[in-house]
């Protein structure tokens, strides 16, 4: 049998790319309900004994052992490691203190002025939580921290708190649905947030579910909710900028999470459209939409190009259909998420997913999206959490090895990216 020829001596060896360092910009925690009186100040703490008593956890998912994937750092640690990720963006998941639900959809409305006082005082808990909890961590977890919209003058304080205590996820801005008894994410109450987190750096991170609107007591009230939910969180897109919060503050950073990747081509086309229209210009002059923009006039760049300059994009368990269109998002704008702990997320099939999404896609583009990003958002050192992807990391060898059809694992169909794939080829 004939031998390979031997490599010249003149010939380099073929060089190894290092490993993806991957961020998961999408991860959900939260204390047990119990571990979170410490976090109370004292006088919350009869309230919260008389609370606890009588709550009913309506969400079967953060209930017997596997619920400590929220709190318990090391096995938190463990099973994200084993999937491939080295470090995450911690959004809220349990239900913290006075909340009948989780608060990422339930910061009211509805509530009494008792409740929202108990309520502020139940996200202070969890933010004073997750900030000890990062800690467990180093470098390796940027916590969110939560405000009340219903307070605007303690949100400031709070968010100065949270530069303070290294929660470098920024802010978790709230939605305004209908009939939540705060003004609009378009009204001027809320500059001094915006100015905040500007003079700090800190990004304002919007999640799908919180904006929503109470669907009432139908037998298909959840059936609605899940198709209208993330349009309801894309509104606040356009609100930020026809308000003229992203022109005022131009070092504002603001990122969309778990709202899909597909939208953003035709939604920036369509807004840069009713930009041109609403401002009169050229041949929309005398137009009847021009009667309605006055507000444009403030406006010195197009939504398309707010959207460059200022925005990221949370892109969560990513479809391969999607990453086509990449180049059209922004390539430095995409943030990929497993969306851990969560059902719908990949975990841990986050190593296989990673193939599905981004096997053909330049290695350049594909440290951005899984990691590089992220850390420019959020302020993670690659150069720190390279050791730890050289260990658990996927290689560039292995995303780049396509996933067919029939290597998807039938109990991944539960995240819609695997199921698209599956179903609908992409």
């Amino acid at each position: 049998m004939a031998q390979p020829a031997a490599a010249s001596a003149d010939q380099a060896p073929a060089t190894i790319e290092p490993n993806y360092v991957v961020i998961s910009a999408d991860c959900h925690g939260g204390a047990n309900i119990v571990d979170y009186r410490p976090y109370l100040e004292p006088r919350y703490h009869d309230d919260f004994d008389a609370w606890r008593t009588s709550f009913e956890n309506p969400y079967p998912d953060i209930e017997g052992d596997d619920a400590e994937r929220n709190w318990n750092s090391n096995r938190r640690l463990a099973e994200l490691e084993a999937d491939g990720v080295v470090a995450e963006v911690v959004f809220p998941n349990t239900i913290p203190p006075f909340f009948p639900k989780t608060s990422l959809m339930h910061q009211p409305p509805g509530a009494s002025d008792g409740d929202l006082e108990r309520r502020w005082a139940g996200l202070r808990a969890h933010n004073r939580w997750l900030a000890d909890f990062c800690g467990d961590a180093p470098g390796r977890r940027a916590g969110i921290c939560q405000i009340m919209l219903h307070d605007v003058e303690g949100s400031v304080s709070e968010i100065r708190w949270a530069a303070e205590a290294g929660l470098t996820g920024g802010v978790l801005l709230p939605g305004a649905p209908p009939g939540s008894d705060v003004p609009p994410l378009y009204a001027p109450e809320y500059e001094p947030i915006w100015s905040v987190c500007e003079e700090l750096g800190l990004p304002i991170n919007h999640h799908s579910g919180s904006a929503a609107p109470d669907y009432g007591d139908y037998p298909a009230a959840q059936a609605m909710f899940l198709l209208e939910v993330v349009w309801w969180a894309h509104r606040t897109l356009w609100h930020l900028i026809f308000s003229g919060v992203m022109e005022r503050h131009p070092n504002l950073q603001f990122v969309f999470t778990e709202q899909g990747t597909a939208w953003l081509p035709e939604e920036i086309g369509r807004l840069d459209y009713y930009h041109h229209r609403l401002s009169g210009a050229g041949a929309a002059a005398g137009s009847q939409e021009s009667k309605f923009g006055g507000a444009m006039g403030a406006l010195s760049l197009k939504p398309s190009e707010y959207w460059a300059r200022q925005c990221q994009l949370g892109s969560s368990f990513i479809r391969a259909a999607e990453v086509p269109l990449r180049d059209q998002v922004g390539v430095g704008r995409i943030m990929w998420g497993s969306d851990f702990p969560h059902l719908e997320g990949c975990w841990p099939y986050s190593h296989q997913h990673l193939r599905l999404a981004f096997a053909g896609v330049p290695t350049d583009e594909v440290r951005a999206m899984v990691g590089g990003n992220a850390a420019r958002v959020y302020g993670f050192d690659l150069d720190a959490l390279a050791p730890l992807a050289a260990r658990f990391g996927p290689t560039v060898a292995e995303v780049a090895q396509p996933l067919g059809v029939e290597d998807i694992p039938d109990d991944s169909l539960r995240c819609p990216a695997f199921a698209s794939a599956r179903f609908l080829g992409g």
